[in-house]
Protein backbone atom coordinates (compact mmCIF):
# COMPACT_ATOMS: atom_id res chain seq x y z
CA UNK A 1 0.00 0.00 0.00
CA UNK A 2 2.69 2.52 0.88
CA UNK A 3 4.72 1.98 -2.17
CA UNK A 4 1.54 2.47 -4.18
CA UNK A 5 0.72 5.40 -3.02
CA UNK A 6 4.28 7.03 -3.25
CA UNK A 7 4.07 6.06 -7.33
CA UNK A 8 0.40 7.54 -7.18
CA UNK A 9 1.95 10.79 -5.13
CA UNK A 10 4.14 10.79 -8.26
CA UNK A 11 2.27 10.20 -10.83
CA UNK A 12 0.13 13.14 -9.46
CA UNK A 13 2.98 15.90 -9.17
CA UNK A 14 3.58 14.88 -12.99
CA UNK A 15 -0.28 15.54 -13.85
CA UNK A 16 -0.43 18.72 -12.20
CA UNK A 17 3.00 19.64 -13.74
CA UNK A 18 1.60 19.25 -16.85
CA UNK A 19 -1.90 20.87 -16.07
CA UNK A 20 0.05 24.50 -14.95
CA UNK A 21 1.66 24.21 -17.80
CA UNK A 22 -1.56 23.87 -20.42
CA UNK A 23 -2.81 26.39 -17.79
CA UNK A 24 -0.21 28.93 -18.17
CA UNK A 25 0.09 28.73 -21.66
CA UNK A 26 -3.63 29.71 -22.77
CA UNK A 27 -3.15 32.72 -20.70
CA UNK A 28 -1.44 34.73 -23.62
CA UNK A 29 -4.81 33.28 -25.57
CA UNK A 30 -7.35 35.16 -23.78
CA UNK A 31 -7.12 38.64 -24.69
CA UNK A 32 -5.45 42.02 -22.60
CA UNK A 33 -6.33 41.84 -18.95
CA UNK A 34 -5.29 45.53 -18.96
CA UNK A 35 -8.67 46.13 -20.92
CA UNK A 36 -10.88 45.31 -17.71
CA UNK A 37 -8.28 47.04 -15.48
CA UNK A 38 -8.13 50.79 -17.28
CA UNK A 39 -10.75 50.75 -20.03
CA UNK A 40 -9.71 53.06 -22.66
CA UNK A 41 -8.86 56.65 -21.77
CA UNK A 42 -5.23 55.42 -20.53
CA UNK A 43 -2.65 56.38 -22.73
CA UNK A 44 -0.23 53.62 -24.44
CA UNK A 45 2.79 54.53 -22.30
CA UNK A 46 0.56 54.60 -18.87
CA UNK A 47 -0.44 50.54 -20.45
CA UNK A 48 2.76 49.47 -21.08
CA UNK A 49 3.97 50.51 -17.80
CA UNK A 50 1.10 48.94 -16.25
CA UNK A 51 1.95 45.88 -18.32
CA UNK A 52 5.68 46.15 -17.20
CA UNK A 53 4.46 46.15 -13.20
CA UNK A 54 2.17 43.17 -13.12
CA UNK A 55 4.88 41.14 -15.38
CA UNK A 56 2.93 40.90 -17.97
CA UNK A 57 5.69 41.54 -20.81
CA UNK A 58 8.52 38.67 -18.77
CA UNK A 59 9.20 36.25 -21.00
CA UNK A 60 6.97 32.97 -20.90
CA UNK A 61 9.48 31.10 -18.91
CA UNK A 62 10.12 33.52 -16.37
CA UNK A 63 6.47 34.11 -15.70
CA UNK A 64 6.14 30.54 -15.59
CA UNK A 65 9.30 30.34 -12.80
CA UNK A 66 7.46 32.98 -10.97
CA UNK A 67 4.48 31.48 -11.27
CA UNK A 68 5.49 27.75 -9.73
CA UNK A 69 7.67 29.70 -7.15
CA UNK A 70 4.39 31.11 -5.50
CA UNK A 71 2.32 28.24 -6.04
CA UNK A 72 4.58 26.15 -4.24
CA UNK A 73 4.11 28.43 -1.19
CA UNK A 74 -0.06 28.69 -1.60
CA UNK A 75 -0.47 31.69 -3.91
CA UNK A 76 -1.84 30.96 -7.41
CA UNK A 77 -1.74 34.82 -8.00
CA UNK A 78 -4.17 37.73 -7.09
CA UNK A 79 -7.48 38.46 -9.21
CA UNK A 80 -7.34 41.28 -11.25
CA UNK A 81 -10.82 41.92 -10.62
CA UNK A 82 -11.57 41.11 -6.69
CA UNK A 83 -8.19 42.44 -5.97
CA UNK A 84 -7.44 39.34 -3.87
CA UNK A 85 -5.61 36.03 -3.84
CA UNK A 86 -7.33 33.83 -5.90
CA UNK A 87 -7.18 30.91 -4.37
CA UNK A 88 -9.48 32.70 -1.52
CA UNK A 89 -11.70 33.92 -4.32
CA UNK A 90 -12.35 30.22 -5.48
CA UNK A 91 -12.50 28.41 -1.69
CA UNK A 92 -15.18 31.27 -0.98
CA UNK A 93 -17.20 30.21 -3.87
CA UNK A 94 -16.46 26.39 -3.52
CA UNK A 95 -18.83 25.80 -0.83
CA UNK A 96 -21.81 26.82 -3.19
CA UNK A 97 -20.53 24.21 -6.09
CA UNK A 98 -19.98 21.39 -3.22
CA UNK A 99 -23.98 21.65 -2.32
CA UNK A 100 -25.02 21.21 -5.67
CA UNK A 101 -22.08 18.14 -6.08
CA UNK A 102 -23.35 16.95 -2.45
CA UNK A 103 -26.90 16.70 -4.04
CA UNK A 104 -26.56 15.73 -7.27
CA UNK A 105 -24.46 13.07 -5.55
CA UNK A 106 -27.07 11.93 -3.45
CA UNK A 107 -29.78 11.93 -6.41
CA UNK A 108 -27.67 9.32 -8.51
CA UNK A 109 -26.94 7.29 -5.42
CA UNK A 110 -30.91 6.72 -4.22
CA UNK A 111 -31.99 6.27 -8.03
CA UNK A 112 -29.25 4.66 -9.86
CA UNK A 113 -28.43 1.78 -7.85
CA UNK A 114 -31.89 0.65 -7.08
CA UNK A 115 -33.24 1.27 -10.73
CA UNK A 116 -30.04 -0.39 -12.07
CA UNK A 117 -30.45 -3.48 -9.61
CA UNK A 118 -34.02 -4.05 -10.18
CA UNK A 119 -33.42 -3.71 -14.15
CA UNK A 120 -30.98 -6.35 -13.79
CA UNK A 121 -32.83 -8.89 -11.44
CA UNK A 122 -35.76 -8.32 -14.14
CA UNK A 123 -34.41 -7.41 -17.44
CA UNK A 124 -37.52 -8.14 -19.34
CA UNK A 125 -39.91 -6.40 -17.03
CA UNK A 126 -41.93 -2.94 -18.78
CA UNK A 127 -39.93 -1.05 -16.29
CA UNK A 128 -37.07 -1.97 -17.21
CA UNK A 129 -37.47 -1.12 -21.00
CA UNK A 130 -38.98 2.06 -20.03
CA UNK A 131 -35.62 3.14 -17.72
CA UNK A 132 -33.33 1.71 -19.96
CA UNK A 133 -34.97 3.99 -23.17
CA UNK A 134 -35.43 6.86 -20.36
CA UNK A 135 -31.68 6.39 -19.95
CA UNK A 136 -30.80 6.02 -23.31
CA UNK A 137 -32.69 9.79 -23.87
CA UNK A 138 -30.85 11.25 -20.82
CA UNK A 139 -27.42 10.57 -22.18
CA UNK A 140 -28.12 12.38 -25.21
CA UNK A 141 -29.97 15.49 -23.65
CA UNK A 142 -27.12 18.25 -22.59
CA UNK A 143 -27.41 19.69 -19.35
CA UNK A 144 -27.76 23.03 -20.29
CA UNK A 145 -30.59 22.02 -22.21
CA UNK A 146 -32.62 20.12 -19.09
CA UNK A 147 -31.96 23.21 -16.70
CA UNK A 148 -33.41 25.24 -18.94
CA UNK A 149 -36.45 22.87 -19.73
CA UNK A 150 -37.04 22.25 -16.14
CA UNK A 151 -36.65 26.10 -15.20
CA UNK A 152 -39.33 26.48 -18.02
CA UNK A 153 -41.66 23.97 -16.43
CA UNK A 154 -41.47 24.41 -12.98
CA UNK A 155 -40.45 28.13 -12.49
CA UNK A 156 -42.26 29.79 -15.30
CA UNK A 157 -45.43 27.40 -16.08
CA UNK A 158 -45.96 25.83 -12.73
CA UNK A 159 -44.44 28.32 -10.18
CA UNK A 160 -43.09 26.04 -7.74
CA UNK A 161 -39.55 26.20 -7.36
CA UNK A 162 -37.28 29.86 -7.93
CA UNK A 163 -35.31 29.88 -11.50
CA UNK A 164 -31.89 31.53 -10.09
CA UNK A 165 -30.28 32.21 -7.28
CA UNK A 166 -29.21 30.12 -3.47
CA UNK A 167 -31.38 31.21 -1.84
CA UNK A 168 -31.57 31.53 2.16
CA UNK A 169 -28.61 30.48 3.63
CA UNK A 170 -27.91 29.80 7.65
CA UNK A 171 -24.36 29.73 9.31
CA UNK A 172 -24.45 26.11 11.49
CA UNK A 173 -20.82 25.12 13.17
CA UNK A 174 -18.43 27.09 10.55
CA UNK A 175 -20.75 25.65 7.00
CA UNK A 176 -22.89 28.45 5.54
CA UNK A 177 -25.67 26.71 3.52
CA UNK A 178 -28.79 26.40 2.17
CA UNK A 179 -29.46 23.27 3.19
CA UNK A 180 -30.58 24.47 6.49
CA UNK A 181 -33.55 26.81 5.03
CA UNK A 182 -36.44 25.88 3.42
CA UNK A 183 -36.04 28.23 0.86
CA UNK A 184 -32.56 27.69 0.31
CA UNK A 185 -33.75 23.76 -0.31
CA UNK A 186 -36.43 25.11 -2.61
CA UNK A 187 -33.32 26.68 -4.65
CA UNK A 188 -31.11 23.95 -4.33
CA UNK A 189 -33.79 21.35 -5.81
CA UNK A 190 -33.83 22.45 -9.78
CA UNK A 191 -29.72 22.71 -10.22
CA UNK A 192 -29.26 19.26 -8.34
CA UNK A 193 -31.57 17.68 -10.37
CA UNK A 194 -30.07 19.16 -13.18
CA UNK A 195 -26.67 18.17 -12.37
CA UNK A 196 -27.93 15.08 -11.22
CA UNK A 197 -28.99 14.31 -15.14
CA UNK A 198 -25.38 14.09 -16.37
CA UNK A 199 -24.77 11.38 -14.80
CA UNK A 200 -27.43 9.11 -13.92
CA UNK A 201 -28.23 7.59 -16.98
CA UNK A 202 -24.78 6.38 -17.12
CA UNK A 203 -25.01 5.25 -13.65
CA UNK A 204 -28.46 3.27 -14.14
CA UNK A 205 -26.77 1.62 -17.21
CA UNK A 206 -23.09 0.62 -15.15
CA UNK A 207 -24.92 -0.64 -12.07
CA UNK A 208 -26.92 -2.59 -14.58
CA UNK A 209 -24.32 -4.32 -16.58
CA UNK A 210 -22.65 -4.61 -13.39
CA UNK A 211 -25.09 -6.76 -11.78
CA UNK A 212 -25.77 -8.46 -14.76
CA UNK A 213 -22.02 -9.35 -14.94
CA UNK A 214 -22.38 -10.51 -11.74
CA UNK A 215 -25.59 -12.79 -11.49
CA UNK A 216 -24.11 -14.64 -14.00
CA UNK A 217 -21.17 -15.74 -12.32
CA UNK A 218 -20.07 -19.40 -10.79
CA UNK A 219 -20.43 -18.46 -7.36
CA UNK A 220 -23.94 -17.19 -7.17
CA UNK A 221 -24.84 -20.15 -9.49
CA UNK A 222 -23.73 -21.89 -6.53
CA UNK A 223 -25.33 -19.42 -3.77
CA UNK A 224 -28.51 -20.76 -5.32
CA UNK A 225 -28.38 -24.27 -5.73
CA UNK A 226 -27.74 -24.08 -2.30
CA UNK A 227 -31.13 -22.58 -1.53
CA UNK A 228 -30.17 -19.34 -0.37
CA UNK A 229 -32.99 -16.64 -0.29
CA UNK A 230 -33.13 -14.90 -3.46
CA UNK A 231 -33.16 -11.42 -1.48
CA UNK A 232 -29.62 -12.44 -0.13
CA UNK A 233 -28.39 -13.92 -3.08
CA UNK A 234 -29.23 -10.46 -4.63
CA UNK A 235 -28.79 -7.84 -1.84
CA UNK A 236 -25.84 -9.19 0.00
CA UNK A 237 -23.43 -11.19 -2.10
CA UNK A 238 -24.07 -9.87 -5.83
CA UNK A 239 -24.48 -6.25 -5.20
CA UNK A 240 -21.33 -5.90 -2.84
CA UNK A 241 -18.91 -6.93 -6.31
CA UNK A 242 -21.23 -4.79 -8.18
CA UNK A 243 -20.47 -1.70 -6.31
CA UNK A 244 -16.46 -1.90 -6.85
CA UNK A 245 -16.60 -1.06 -10.30
CA UNK A 246 -18.83 1.85 -9.69
CA UNK A 247 -17.08 3.29 -7.00
CA UNK A 248 -14.08 3.43 -8.83
CA UNK A 249 -16.50 5.28 -12.04
CA UNK A 250 -18.15 7.17 -9.13
CA UNK A 251 -14.90 8.51 -7.30
CA UNK A 252 -13.46 10.25 -10.90
CA UNK A 253 -17.55 11.56 -12.14
CA UNK A 254 -17.41 13.41 -8.79
CA UNK A 255 -14.44 15.69 -10.19
CA UNK A 256 -16.17 15.54 -13.09
CA UNK A 257 -19.44 17.40 -12.13
CA UNK A 258 -17.24 19.76 -10.51
CA UNK A 259 -16.20 20.98 -13.55
CA UNK A 260 -19.53 20.64 -14.98
CA UNK A 261 -21.13 22.49 -12.86
CA UNK A 262 -20.15 26.02 -14.82
CA UNK A 263 -23.21 24.86 -17.42
CA UNK A 264 -25.62 24.67 -14.51
CA UNK A 265 -24.80 27.63 -12.36
CA UNK A 266 -24.65 29.67 -15.48
CA UNK A 267 -28.13 28.27 -16.37
CA UNK A 268 -29.21 28.86 -12.81
CA UNK A 269 -27.17 32.07 -12.00
CA UNK A 270 -25.64 29.75 -9.05
CA UNK A 271 -22.77 31.66 -7.65
CA UNK A 272 -20.77 28.73 -7.55
CA UNK A 273 -16.80 28.34 -8.98
CA UNK A 274 -18.31 27.33 -12.50
CA UNK A 275 -20.40 30.69 -12.70
CA UNK A 276 -16.95 32.26 -11.39
CA UNK A 277 -14.69 30.69 -13.89
CA UNK A 278 -17.13 32.20 -16.72
CA UNK A 279 -16.92 35.59 -15.63
CA UNK A 280 -13.41 35.38 -15.20
CA UNK A 281 -12.82 34.52 -18.86
CA UNK A 282 -15.36 37.90 -20.13
CA UNK A 283 -13.37 39.61 -17.69
CA UNK A 284 -9.80 38.37 -19.08
CA UNK A 285 -8.77 37.70 -15.32
CA UNK A 286 -6.15 35.14 -16.19
CA UNK A 287 -4.95 34.65 -12.57
CA UNK A 288 -8.15 33.59 -11.47
CA UNK A 289 -8.79 31.22 -14.32
CA UNK A 290 -5.22 29.51 -14.26
CA UNK A 291 -5.70 29.10 -10.23
CA UNK A 292 -9.33 27.73 -11.08
CA UNK A 293 -8.01 25.35 -13.90
CA UNK A 294 -5.58 23.82 -11.50
CA UNK A 295 -7.60 23.64 -8.80
CA UNK A 296 -9.98 21.36 -10.86
CA UNK A 297 -7.12 19.45 -11.89
CA UNK A 298 -6.10 19.04 -8.29
CA UNK A 299 -9.63 17.85 -7.08
CA UNK A 300 -9.17 15.45 -10.07
CA UNK A 301 -6.16 13.99 -8.79
CA UNK A 302 -6.86 13.56 -5.73
CA UNK A 303 -10.69 11.68 -5.65
CA UNK A 304 -8.60 9.42 -8.73
CA UNK A 305 -6.31 8.46 -5.67
CA UNK A 306 -8.43 8.43 -2.60
CA UNK A 307 -10.64 5.85 -5.02
CA UNK A 308 -7.80 3.47 -5.85
CA UNK A 309 -7.11 3.72 -2.11
CA UNK A 310 -10.75 2.38 -1.04
CA UNK A 311 -10.94 -0.02 -3.70
CA UNK A 312 -7.70 -1.92 -2.22
CA UNK A 313 -9.24 -1.67 1.02
CA UNK A 314 -12.70 -2.61 0.39
CA UNK A 315 -10.96 -5.83 -1.72
CA UNK A 316 -7.91 -6.82 -0.58
CA UNK A 317 -7.43 -9.26 -3.70
CA UNK A 318 -6.36 -6.57 -5.88
CA UNK A 319 -3.19 -5.94 -6.28
CA UNK A 320 -2.51 -1.97 -5.85
CA UNK A 321 1.42 -2.22 -6.84
CA UNK A 322 0.61 -3.92 -10.08
CA UNK A 323 3.81 -6.62 -9.04
CA UNK A 324 3.51 -10.21 -8.82
CA UNK A 325 2.97 -12.32 -5.59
Amino acid sequence: MFTFLVKRLMQALVVMFVISIVAFSIQDNLGDPLRELVGQSVSDAERQALRDELGLNDPFLTKYTRFVTNALHGDLGTSYFFKRPALDVILEKLVATLELVFGASVLIVFISIPLGVYSAIRPKSWFTKFVMAVSSVGISVPVFLTAILLMYLFSIELGWLPSYGRGQTVDLLGWESGYFTLDGLKHLILPCVSLASIMLPLFIRLVRSEMLEVLSSEYIKFAKAKGLAMKKVYYQHALKNTMLPVLTVGGVQIGTMVAYTILTETVFQWPGTGFLFLEAINRVDTPLITAYVIFVGLIFVVTNTIVDLLYGLINPTVNLTGKGS
